[in-house]
């Protein structure tokens, strides 16, 4: 028996392990080498070093809460205080040119011989009649001129024909000085009482309007459509939309009327009064009174302050948000 030929046996290829390939370095061009180091460079400028006093709480290191300068708000007292320094520094000023000499009374009265002289008219009750008298005419033309500012503002800004029907002819009556108009005044009604209100009224009617025709023209016109869609009448819409979105351009309009109003009463008063701060100043003026002459002046000047202190305090209620100036500070 013979034994079994064995086949010659095969190899079987075991895995074959690559060998690493080696890498011969080259060496980097000029232009190479200085991109990577402007690379280098933008990287550390653009890393964020973590701040000592950085918060933690919530938010990620290297990052600060912003903190806005904020004013502290000034005391009433001290805003009083500022405010009259102007006017305290004029009257040191008139008082100490007085006393030296270089005022002299027929050019211009000492305080002393003002205040003895408002105690002398206020005695014999001619002041008090006089501001009776003169804030009368004032309170009449204002109250016609206004309304009428307003009215014929409301109707140029609110509606198309009104624009093109009265706006032109307006513009060219508000070029015209209201003190040019005082003679034709005194041939037209007199020299009664109705001349002086009407020409006080004329002054004060035009600054009401150019306001009024502003503010009614930027009233959001969305908004006026929207009411419209609602439902709203023409009535409606300008006394609950335009008139309240028109109110900051109003009251500029009532400040500068109630200023002008003092203007014209006091070229109103000069129309041969008998009575009024003008009778009084006219008065002064034939007997050489300086003393009374800058009474007069400074019941005009108080009456104006005194105006364009209501209209800051209308302000205040009507618009609370504006009586914060910039930067955080109260008017």
């Amino acid at each position: 028996m013979t034994a079994p030929v064995s086949s010659p046996s095969t190899a079987v290829p075991g895995p074959v392990k690559a060998e690493p390939r080696k890498v011969t370095p080259t060496e980097e061009t000029p232009a190479e080498e200085a991109a990577t180091e402007e690379a280098a460079t933008e990287e550390a400028a653009t890393e964020v070093t973590p701040l000592e006093d950085a918060p933690v709480d919530g938010n990620p290191p290297g990052l600060v809460l912003p903190r806005p300068q904020l004013r502290r708000p000034r005391s009433r007292t001290y805003s009083l205080t500022v405010r009259a320094l102007g006017p305290v520094a004029l009257l040191v000023l008139w008082w100490v040119s007085s006393a030296t000499g270089l005022l002299t009374p027929d050019v211009l009265a000492s305080p002393p011989q003002v205040i003895d002289a408002v105690g002398e008219l206020w005695g014999n009750g001619q002041l008090t009649d006089a501001l009776a008298t003169s804030l009368t005419r004032s309170g009449i033309g204002l109250v016609i001129g206004l309304a009428a500012g307003l009215a014929l503002g409301i109707t140029t800004g609110f509606t198309r024909l009104g624009d093109e029907l009265l706006d032109s002819s307006l513009q060219t009556l508000r070029t015209i000085p209201f003190l040019s108009l005082v003679p034709l005044f005194m041939v037209w009604f007199g020299i009664n009482e109705t001349a002086k209100i009407l020409l006080i009224a004329v002054a004060t009617t035009f600054p009401m309007y150019v306001s009024t025709v502003g503010g009614v023209r930027n009233t959001d016109r969305k908004l006026v459509e929207a009411m419209r869609t609602f439902g709203l009448g023409r009535l409606a819409i300008v006394r609950q939309v335009v008139l309240p979105g028109a109110l900051p351009s109003l009251l500029a309009g009532l400040r500068l009327s109630m200023t002008l109003s003092v203007i014209a009463l006091i070229a109103a008063e000069e129309i041969n009064a008998t009575e009024g701060i003008g009778y009084l100043m006219s008065q002064a003026q034939s007997y050489a009174r300086t003393d009374i002459l800058a009474v007069c002046i400074l019941v005009y000047g108080l009456l104006g302050l005194t105006a364009d202190v209501l209209v800051r305090g209308l302000e205040r209620v009507l618009m609370p948000w504006r009586t914060a100036g910039p930067g955080g500070g109260t008017r």
